[in-house]
């Protein structure tokens, strides 16, 4: 019985821990949106670093994977967020407000 419980915990602490993650394991960043480019699906964001890309923190333009993924969001807005090569261009693929 202790065993099933030890194994229990175990699962529900590791679950816990995956949700944070994505991609593989890789993090979500951190950023700030400075410009929203509705007419081509872009987003300007200052950002921390991008593991999963391997760069540095900087401003940046990213295209969005799904342009309803821009409904809510204004300039200044802090988000956790995913970027990926999407066809060769830089895509948010996901995207948390805070």
């Amino acid at each position: 019985m202790k065993t099933l419980l030890a194994l229990a915990l175990t699962l529900a602490t590791s679950g816990a821990a995956l949700a944070q993650m994505t991609h593989g394991d890789m993090p979500m960043s951190q950023g700030t949106i400075t410009k929203i480019d509705e007419k081509w699906n872009r987003l300007t964001i200052d950002h921390g670093p991008l593991e999963n890309l391997e760069m540095e923190a900087m401003t940046m333009v990213f295209e969005v994977v799904d342009p309803a993924m821009m409904e809510g969001l204004s300039e200044g807005q802090e988000i956790t967020f995913m970027a990926d090569r999407v066809k060769g261009k830089l895509t948010v693929t996901e995207i948390e407000t805070e």
